[in-house]
């Protein structure tokens, strides 16, 4: 008899890899037959053996025909991933004996017996198995059975038809050894799931899919970046901003700092991105941390994405400028990941992100930098595509969100691999200048869009004793261009012993 479940079936059913369902918006379409594809090594087995694996758990039975692997290989697989394929039907549809002369065209080899005796044989399998999830792996194999695109959509329509009768679900896996272009399997499957592995020139492949067809539902489209972990395939649906809103005061913050509290206006304002802007040693990284402190003293979570520096190097000055950081993060209230924009796709970013978010509840979120997460991306473009749906999220989400971008030079004309200032809600300029032989640093906002910010230029300093920013600078002209112009006696710059803010220990 074909199997029935035991209740009407549901509107959808889980894949059993994460992310995937979100992708789906909720899952696949039960007792419909779905198209795998993707090129060798992209996952397609793992995503098909996690769907009979989540049928299993559900109490659907499982079934897994495959005409091009063996049974070692899969239960290979699943080994790697900690798996058991226990409760799980695997049925290879040519025998190791079969190889012999004894059994010459008796077996269900595909290279040695003809597409019809094949398909029938699938089907006299299901017949007797009575399964609810079914994988066929793989296509290739039926295609070069068939000799003629004619021939081979008969023989899948037929399948098609068999399966819907017996009420299966069914993943078909394809390995794209067709003509490119042949988009055959694409009309009669009721939806595409493409994978892709792309080679860079340098770091690891990135891996990425697209559902590129499925009827009767909405899904996200586009690409979306995923990752083979242990466990199986993370998918890291593309980050659309406007499916992610929620409530949060609106009240400014303080940076901890009064005289940047009064550069910006009011301070920081939940749900604004800041962009710290500045050549190589001016502070951009120390005042993002001056900053964070203030938040996690109130006692809000943080989320530091280290891309540059490494993160020992930046305990251990921030410890040595009187900010230490491992009292925050032992407390649970600081993350600070390291990342490495070789091996980290722009997906998994913005997931990463989202989890800090959404599950760990931060409150504060620091890119350092920009520089180093462009390198992550495939062009400029792209990049500043990310950076406005990631931007859009955190603002709805109500982070204070902080950005640094690094400048190419010291002083003069100094120049930026991306100009994304557009984007940001606040800019605050650091730059160098330089009286009576002496390097100083100076600090300005730009602009901000949420209050009615001070429009001077203020020295800064950096010591062992925290930050401590001056008065307005008055007697200097042409310091953003980096081209200072002295006027007269600098009466209104911090003296060498002048104390840091108590607020910066």
């Amino acid at each position: 008899m074909p199997h029935t479940p035991s209740s009407s079936p549901p509107s959808r059913i889980l894949t059993g890899t994460s992310g995937l369902n979100e992708v789906l918006r909720g899952g696949l379409t039960p007792e419909r037959l779905y198209l795998v594809e993707g090129t060798p090594g992209t996952g397609k087995t793992t995503l098909a053996l996690k769907f009979l694996m989540e049928g299993r758990g559900a109490g659907d039975r499982g079934l897994y025909i495959t005409l091009s692997e063996t049974e070692t290989e899969l239960q290979a697989v699943a080994h790697s991933h900690g798996w058991t394929l226990d409760g799980i039907e695997l049925f290879e549809m040519v025998a190791e004996e079969a190889f012999g002369s004894d059994h010459e065209q008796s077996l269900l080899h595909p290279s040695e017996v003809e597409l019809g005796e094949t398909v029938r044989g699938i089907i006299d399998l299901v017949e007797r198995t009575d399964p609810a999830r079914v994988v066929l792996d793989s296509l290739s194999e039926l295609r070069l059975l068939a000799q003629n695109p004619l021939r081979y959509r008969r023989q899948i329509l037929a399948l098609k038809h068999f399966f819907a009768r017996r009420k299966c679900t069914v993943l078909m896996l394809d390995d794209r050894t067709s003509e490119p272009g042949d988009l055959q399997l694409h009309s009669i499957a009721h939806g595409v799931i493409s994978l892709e592995q792309l080679v860079s020139d340098f770091g690891s492949e990135r891996r990425r899919l697209r559902i590129v067809k499925m009827r009767g539902v909405q899904y996200y489209g586009g690409y979306h970046d995923f990752s083979i972990e242990l466990g199986g395939i993370c998918v890291y649906p593309r980050l659309v901003a406007a499916d992610h809103k929620r409530d949060y005061s609106s009240e400014p913050v303080t940076t901890g700092l009064a005289e940047l509290d009064a550069l910006l206006g009011e301070g920081l304002f939940p749900g604004t991105n800041t962009l710290l802007a500045g050549p190589a040693g001016v502070g951009k990284t120390t005042t993002a941390v001056r900053c964070t402190i203030a938040a996690l003293k109130r006692g809000q979570k943080a989320a530091y994405f280290l891309f540059d520096e490494r993160l020992a190097t930046l305990m251990i000055r921030s410890k040595a400028l009187g900010m230490d950081l491992q009292p925050f993060i032992d407390d649970g209230l600081l993350e600070i990941r390291q990342i490495d924009p070789a091996e980290l796709s722009p997906g998994q970013f913005a997931g990463a992100v989202r989890t800090a978010v959404e599950q760990d509840d931060v409150g504060v979120v620091v890119i350092d930098s920009l520089n180093a997460y462009l390198h992550a991306m495939p062009s400029d473009s792209f990049l500043v595509l990310q950076m406005h749906e990631l931007l859009s999220y955190l603002a709805q989400q109500g982070v204070v969100s902080m950005m640094i971008l690094g400048q190419h030079g010291i002083t003069g004309d100094l120049r930026s691999d991306i100009d994304i200032s557009y984007l940001a809600d606040t800019v605050m300029m650091l730059r160098f200048f330089e009286t009576a032989g002496q390097v100083r640093k100076s600090i300005s906002v730009i602009k901000t869009r949420t209050s009615d910010h001070e429009r001077t230029i203020r020295e800064f300093r950096i010591d062992s004793r925290g930050i401590v920013i001056g008065e307005p600078i008055r007697n200097f002209s042409g310091i953003l261009s980096g081209t200072p112009v002295y006027s007269r006696a600098a009466g209104d710059l911090l003296s060498l012993d002048t104390p840091a803010d108590d607020s910066a220990t």
